[in-house]
């Protein structure tokens, strides 16, 4: 028992085996079940099986040829608003707490506004701009 408080308290290497533990087990798991994919999985290679796949659309022409910029646009913005609504569910999830904070949670509900004014301001600027309106 003293064991397990003396290592509570300081930064000892028996603090980490969990994580070693955990991160051996992990990777065990994925050699074994690699391996025994390899070794139950189906060994017939067909020249369908063998050329190359791209979303199910057979490739024409040249790999190099270029692309238009707007899909990329779009994935960055659908990325950068996606992360805006994961950074709103720790809030959502302690609303009740906040408000019923001696404050009130006036300066937190004041940060969430002015976080989303940020945003808002951001995709006003985006839809200005035309990021969102896809050519013909």
């Amino acid at each position: 028992m003293n064991l397990l408080l003396l290592a509570a308290d300081h930064n000892t290497p028996i603090n980490y085996f969990p994580i070693a533990l955990q991160l051996a087990i992990a990777i065990g798991f994925i050699a074994v079940m690699m391996v025994v994919s390899h070794l139950l999985g189906p060994k017939r290679r067909t020249s369908d099986k063998l050329i190359n796949f791209e979303s199910g659309i057979p490739s024409v022409g040249n790999a190099r040829q270029p692309m238009g910029i707007k899909y990329f646009l779009v994935a960055i913005l659908f990325v950068l608003f996606d992360v805006e609504v994961i950074f709103f569910y720790p809030y959502a999830v302690n609303f009740r707490y906040f408000m019923s904070l001696p404050e009130g949670g006036g300066q937190i509900f004041l940060e969430v506004v002015l976080f989303v004014a940020f945003f808002l301001c951001g995709f006003i600027y985006i839809v200005k701009k035309g990021a969102l309106e896809w050519e013909d």
